[in-house]
C-alpha cells in the first residue's frame, strides 16, 4: 500500500469516527500540537495534527444543522487537548501559598483550558459554515481559527498565549515574516500551511489536483525562510554605546512578598548588583543602566528612606536604576493603604525618582478578580492577596532614560499583546520588560514568555531587554536574535550592550491591516468557491 493510500485510509477513518472516538482523536491532536510551542518548537508535528482538523470538520457533515454543532464539539476537544499541556504551568502559582490556594489547582489545570477551548470550538463552527468540498476548505479553516484566536487575544481582557502563529517563530529566519504581518497574519499562515496535507485524500477526478495545496504551502514556507534569511543578513546586530546590567536574584516567592525579609532582599539585590562578572569587571560601575525585575521588593520602595539611601549609595554617578516595585497611591500622610499599583521606577544616582510607569494590563485572578467586590465577599482573593486588587495605570507612556534612547516599559504579560504596545507616532528606541515568572517554577511557561517577547521585537523592529526574577533574562536585538541571556533558575548578573533599533517595520507602521486584508481576500475566495460549487 502506498503512503498516499495509507493517508487516505487514515483520513477516511477519522472522517467516519463518531462519539468518544471522535473526541479522543481531537483531544490527542490538540495535545500533540502543543509540542509546536516553546521550549520544544517541534512545529513539524503540525503537519500531522492540523490535517486531522480538516478531516474532523469533513466528518461533521453527517451531523444535524449542517454539522455545525458536531464541528464545534470537535474544536472544543481539540482546544482542551491543546491548552491543558500548553498551560499546565499556571497551576504552579497556586503552590506558592499552598495552604490558601492549592485547592484551586484543578481549576487552573482544567478550568482555564476549558474556557479557552471555547474559542477553537467557535473556530470549527465558523469554518463549517463556510466549508467547501475542495482544497479551499484549508483557507476556510485558517480564516475561522485566525478570527477566533484574535478574539481570544482581546475578549475579557484577552489571553493570546500560545497563539498558533508562534509555531512559526523557529527557526529565526522563519519568524521574520512577523515584521510584515504580525502574530495574527502568522497564525493564518500557520493554519493554512500545516493543514494543507489534509486535502491529499481528495479524489483526483474532474481535473482536481489535491497535491497543489500542500505543494503551494511548502513553497510558501520556503519563501518565508528565504525572506527571513535575506532580512537577517541585511540587518546584522548593531549595538549602541549604552551598557546594561540585568540583575536576576532568583528569589523564591515567599521571600518576595514577606516584609520581614526586607533586609535580606535589599542585601541580596545590592550585593548581586555590584558583583564582578569577569576578570575585567568593576561591578555596577561598568553599567549606565542597572535593571531589577518586576515587583522587586516586599515593601513600598519610595516610602522606605533607608532603602532609597542604599540604592543611591550603590549607583555611581551617571548610572540609573530601572526596577519594578509596588507603588502606593497618592494620599494624605498616615492614610491606610489597601490597594497599590504594579509599577516601574527610574531612579538616578542621587536616589531621585525620574519617572514612574504603572502597569495598565493587569492579570485576571493574579492581580485582580473579575467582579472584585462580589467575589471578595464570597471569600475569594487573587494570588497576590491585595485586597481590592491592584490599581491599573491610566495610559501607556515612554520613559526618558538619561544618556539612552527612550524606553517603552512593559510589565510581565503586557508584552504578549501584539500591536498594542507602542503608540503610533511616538516610537521608543527599545522595550524594557520586567517580569516575575518565579510563580511558575521550572516549567515551560518562562520559555513561552520569552518566545513571545522575541516575536514583539521582530514585529516592531525594536530591541527588547528582559529582566526576570528567576529567569529567563535576556537582551534581544530588533530581529529577534538573543544576544545575551541568563537561564532559568540561575542567580546572577547579565552584562550587555543595548542593540540599536531598526526603522519601523511594515507591521509597526500598519499594524494588523495587512493580516486583515489577507484574511478578507481569502474569505472572498472561499465564498466564491462555495458559490461556484453550488451552481455546478
Amino acid at each position: 500500500m502506498t503512503p498516499l493510500n495509507k493517508l487516505r485510509m487514515t483520513g477516511l477513518a477519522i472522517i467516519l469516527a463518531w462519539g468518544w472516538k471522535r473526541a479522543a482523536i481531537a483531544l490527542v491532536a490538540g495535545a500533540l500540537s502543543a509540542l509546536a510551542m516553546a521550549p520544544f518548537n517541534a512545529w513539524p508535528v503540525l503537519f500531522v495534527t492540523f490535517p486531522v482538523l480538516i478531516w474532523l470538520i469533513d466528518g461533521a457533515a453527517a451531523g444535524k444543522w449542517r454539522g455545525v454543532p458536531a464541528a464545534a464539539m470537535s474544536g472544543y476537544w481539540f482546544g482542551l487537548g491543546y491548552f491543558v499541556p500548553g498551560l499546565y504551568w499556571i497551576s504552579n502559582a497556586f503552590l506558592v501559598d499552598a495552604q490558601t490556594f492549592a485547592w484551586l489547582m484543578p481549576f487552573a489545570i482544567l478550568g482555564l483550558p476549558a474556557y479557552l477551548a471555547l474559542f477553537p470550538a467557535l473556530g470549527f463552527a465558523l469554518a463549517r459554515l463556510i466549508w467547501t468540498k475542495d482544497a479551499s476548505r484549508v483557507l476556510a479553516l485558517a480564516i475561522a481559527l485566525t478570527m477566533t484566536e484574535w478574539l481570544r487575544g482581546h475578549l475579557f481582557t484577552g489571553f493570546p498565549w500560545n497563539a498558533f502563529g508562534y509555531a512559526l517563530s523557529e527557526p529565526l529566519a522563519l519568524a521574520q515574516t512577523a515584521s510584515l504581518i504580525g502574530l495574527w497574519g502568522m497564525t493564518f499562515l500557520a493554519v493554512a500551511i500545516f493543514a494543507s496535507p489534509g486535502v491529499l485524500i481528495d479524489s483526483t477526478s474532474r481535473g482536481r489536483k489535491p497535491w497543489l495545496a500542500p505543494v503551494a504551502a511548502l513553497a510558501l514556507l520556503v519563501a518565508m525562510v528565504a525572506y527571513g534569511a535575506v532580512r537577517l543578513s541585511l540587518q546584522p546586530t548593531v549595538m549602541t554605546k549604552v551598557k546594561l546590567r540585568i540583575m536576576q536574584p532568583n528569589l523564591q516567592q515567599d521571600v518576595k512578598f514577606n516584609y520581614a525579609a526586607k533586609a535580606e532582599v535589599m542585601q541580596k539585590y545590592l550585593g548581586l548588583s555590584d558583583r564582578a562578572s569577569g576578570p575585567q569587571s568593576t561591578g555596577v560601575r561598568d553599567a549606565q543602566i542597572l535593571i531589577w525585575p518586576e515587583s522587586a521588593f516586599p515593601f513600598f520602595l519610595t516610602r522606605e528612606a533607608d532603602a532609597m539611601a542604599q540604592i543611591a549609595e550603590l549607583l555611581p554617578k551617571g548610572t540609573v536604576l530601572m526596577t519594578g516595585s509596588v507603588r502606593a497611591p497618592d494620599g494624605p500622610p498616615g492614610a491606610r493603604i489597601t490597594r497599590a499599583y504594579n509599577s516601574i521606577y527610574l531612579i538616578d544616582h542621587d536616589g531621585g525618582v525620574l519617572s514612574v510607569y504603572d502597569k495598565l494590563h493587569l492579570v485576571p485572578f493574579g492581580e485582580f478578580l473579575p467582579f472584585q467586590d462580589w467575589m471578595e465577599k464570597l471569600g475569594f482573593v487573587q494570588l497576590t492577596r491585595v485586597q481590592g486588587g491592584f490599581i491599573p495605570g491610566t495610559r501607556r507612556k515612554l520613559m526618558d532614560v538619561p544618556n539612552a534612547p527612550r524606553a517603552l516599559p512593559l510589565i510581565c504579560y503586557e508584552a504578549v499583546f501584539p500591536g498594542n504596545i507602542t503608540e503610533r507616532g511616538d516610537r521608543p528606541g527599545w522595550i524594557i520588560n520586567l517580569t516575575n515568572d518565579g510563580w511558575f517554577g521550572n516549567s515551560t511557561g518562562p520559555y513561552q514568555h520569552l518566545q513571545q517577547m522575541r516575536m514583539r521585537a521582530i514585529e516592531e523592529g525594536l530591541p527588547v531587554v528582559r529582566a526576570a526574577n528567576t529567569g529567563i533574562s535576556a537582551v534581544i536585538d530588533p530581529s529577534g536574535r538573543i544576544v545575551a541571556r541568563l537561564g532559568l533558575g540561575i542567580e546572577g548578573v547579565l552584562d550587555a550592550t543595548l542593540p540599536t533599533a531598526l526603522p519601523p517595520t511594515i507591521y509597526a507602521r500598519l499594524g494588523d491591516i495587512p493580516a486583515a486584508i489577507t484574511i478578507a481576500v481569502a474569505l472572498l475566495f472561499v465564498i466564491r468557491r462555495r458559490m461556484v460549487k453550488r451552481s455546478v
